[in-house]
């Protein structure tokens, strides 16, 4: 395995995936779809990490599958889709089971998998230059990476079959107006805006809160109201019962600003 698809830091309590493969646009292959796993696995063990950003080395954030690097893994093409999208399938997983705040930076053009990836992403923070492309079904192929499941809670299924049916490039400024961004920076800035996004986030909401509340959005799509209400009732007994749950009741009868410690 080449150990150097993936490079991670940590700063300030925020760990920075890079995709690492910039002489492809940092293109998915296994070995960098196994190693962004087991990244996302090993941060969301760290109790000293409070928030996750995922971005790309060189000019792009990611430019989908590595369809250079599939052809050459023979000629059934079905084993061997089928092989690295379950990898991938499993950092996407991660990242939607993340407690953690994760923000996509997207420093340049997602395409594809690389789309579908910054969909899972709870955020994302996009460089005014940087450009999204579907780039499935215009080869032919079929979106995967859960973007069928995120591209239409984003922005609605009428415009999730839009974007599906015309596969365009998207700028950013449209992405923003249509909701599939959260800010637009400028060029270079997206890794440094996300840093401060996430500590934005820390400063005001403890972990235990975003976490299960992140959770519970997911599961609402799929629950009735009644069980839906009752995971909530479930949730904010739990809640109350967390070192920041009783500081944030103690702080609100105190009439002071709570001090979270994410313990």
């Amino acid at each position: 395995m080449n150990d150097n698809t993936i490079k991670k830091e940590v700063l300030d309590k925020i760990a920075i995936i890079y995709l690492n493969r910039p002489s492809v646009y940092n293109a998915i292959n296994m070995d960098l779809a196994k190693e962004l796993t087991d990244s996302l696995i090993q941060i969301s063990k760290e109790k000293d990490i409070w928030g996750v950003i995922i971005t790309g080395k060189g000019e792009a954030f990611c430019s989908g599958g590595d369809l250079k690097w599939i052809s050459k893994q023979g000629k059934d093409y079905y084993k061997t889709f089928y092989t690295i999208v379950g990898q991938f399938h499993r950092a996407i997983t991660e990242i939607k089971n993340m407690k953690k705040p994760v923000v996509a930076a997207i420093n340049g053009m997602a395409a594809g998998g690389g789309f579908s990836l910054a969909l899972a992403c709870d955020f994302r923070i996009m460089e005014s230059h940087a450009q999204l492309i579907l780039a499935y079904t215009s080869r032919g192929l079929t979106i995967d990476g859960g973007g069928t499941y995120f591209l239409p809670r984003i922005v609605g299924i009428a415009k999730a079959l839009e974007i599906i049916a015309f596969d365009r490039p998207i700028s950013a400024q449209e992405a923003l107006n249509i909701g599939l961004v959260t800010e637009v920076v400028q060029k270079g800035d997206s890794v440094k805006r996300a840093i401060d996004f996430i500590k934005d986030i820390i400063k005001k909401v403890p972990l235990h809160s975003y976490g299960i509340c992140k959770n519970l959005i997911h599961e609402s799509f799929r629950n009735p109201l009644e069980l839906q209400m009752e995971k909530e009732r479930e949730a904010i007994a739990f809640a109350s019962q967390q070192p920041d749950g009783k500081e944030g009741i103690l702080s609100f009868i105190e009439k002071r600003a709570p001090v979270y410690k994410n313990s």
